[in-house]
């Protein structure tokens, strides 16, 4: 782990300003890098916002060999040896702060560049090398004895997946209902948020619905303030993801953390780095992690129920007979959540086939085959990227609460939410 390496208070130690301008060239070599990275990884740059001409033509696009491997590898180690280099200057917190990110960040970049080359980590390695983080293994016990809690009260008999999903089905929204409902639920979420955060002028969003992808919903950021949020229709939504949603792809979730580091770092402390977001870097770990924390953030204890219940469940048109059921089950589930974890770990580490991976699924996260399958449609694609959301906002949850951020201090827990997305932090620095 990287150990806090600057020193204050010398008169022979050099000065900030000089420290500044030698971070903020490592700075841009590690933007153009991680643009140049991208031509052949794609979905690694999630976003950019910088100078129009860094950014990389696909004439520029070589053969991936060990020619254009061995390159990559000395651009990155010739930063990180920049760095490595900056151990006699002074430095403030937050100077510290945004050379542990750099690091970590460039660190991950090695990792990325082997995945390229055509090499694959094991998933307790990847998530390591790429999110800065240890994940925890749970045993099959583990998530049996929230199952057997399950069993208990979900209706019916047969397959308890099949009863629970027959049983939440009755919750589905139906689809000409979808935009007003969400749009109801993202306003209510943005005008909470900005109760507590406040935000450019300017910052704005726009929702699309789309079908045929691998996730459930999407922010594209695209600076300025301004994100394309994208729902996917493929399989129908019930009535508690909307605000799961919302908030997450919202208020006061990624559209929040995105516009905060363009306004804090980029606009006004010109630290060119936040105009580029690796996906597969820690710092989405902790973009994750805030954006389904602050789910409830935004509407904590029972708000988020019974802003459904008041609002949402009318002007979708259910009926609301069986909602403390539906809920008491959905808090239950949420302890399932690291069962998606060891489904990804053992089909990437090939312990488990395909089909397997999807039953382990049905059985252990209680998801539909429709679901299970979709899940693993995800899991191909972004490999160990799944431990950011549960693993993330437990890390994130960890921190606020034990810096005095709990229920009964919500306003201690604004302030710590939206530090939190307005430092350069790394995983490793929260814990």
């Amino acid at each position: 782990m990287l150990l806090i390496i600057f020193a204050c208070g010398d008169q022979n130690k050099k000065s900030i300003n000089e420290l500044e301008l030698k971070m903020n060239e490592i700075a841009a070599q590690y933007v153009k890098l991680v643009l140049e990275i991208g031509i052949y990884k794609p979905d690694y740059v999630d976003a950019y916002y910088g100078p129009a001409e860094w950014k990389p033509n696909k004439a520029d696009q070589k053969e991936i060999d060990s020619t254009l491997i061995n390159s990559l590898n000395k651009k990155t180690d010739a930063l990180l040896n920049k760095l490595d280099a900056l151990k006699d200057y002074q430095a403030t917190e937050l100077e510290t702060l945004r050379y542990r990110f750099l690091y970590k960040q460039i660190l991950s970049i090695k990792g990325m560049i082997f995945i390229i080359s055509g090499g694959t980590f094991p998933f307790d390695k990847e998530a390591k090398i790429l999110y800065d983080t240890e994940v925890p293994h749970y045993n099959k016990e583990h998530f049996q004895k929230i199952i057997d809690e399950l069993n208990k009260i979900v209706p019916g008999n047969g397959q308890l997946s099949k009863r629970l999903n027959d049983f939440k089905d009755q919750f589905i929204i139906p689809p000409d209902k979808l935009d007003t409902v969400f749009t109801v639920a993202i306003n209510e979420c943005r005008k909470r948020t900005l109760q507590y955060i406040q935000l450019p002028d300017e910052e704005n969003f726009e929702v699309e619905f789309v079908k045929n992808k691998p996730w459930g919903a999407y922010n594209w950021y695209k600076g300025n303030s301004f994100s394309l949020i994208q729902v996917n229709t493929d399989l129908p939504m019930q009535i508690d993801r909307v605000i799961d949603l919302a908030a997450h792809e919202g208020y006061p979730g990624h559209h929040v953390f995105n516009a905060l580091l363009e306004k804090n770092f980029v606009k006004e402390k010109g630290w060119i780095e936040f105009s580029v977001y690796p996906l597969f870097s820690p710092v989405s770990l902790i973009a994750e992690g805030t954006a389904n924390y602050g789910i409830q953030v935004v509407l904590p204890g029972n708000e988020q129920i019974e802003f459904e219940q008041e609002v949402l469940f009318p002007l979708a048109g259910i009926n609301s007979n069986n909602a403390d059921l539906y809920y008491r089950i959905l808090s239950l589930l949420k302890g399932l959540n690291y069962a998606g974890n060891e489904a990804a770990r053992n089909y990437l580490d090939n312990n488990w086939t395909k089909e397997e991976t999807i039953a382990y699924q049905t059985n252990y996260q209680l998801l539909s085959e429709k679901r299970a399958k979709k899940k693993l449609d995800f899991i191909m694609k972004y490999r160990s990227y799944v431990i950011n959301y549960n693993l993330g906002e437990d890390l994130v949850k960890s921190y606020i609460e034990l810096n005095g951020g709990t229920d009964d201090y919500p306003k201690r827990r604004w302030e710590l939410f939206e530090q939190l997305m307005s430092v350069p932090q790394t995983p490793s620095g929260l814990k």
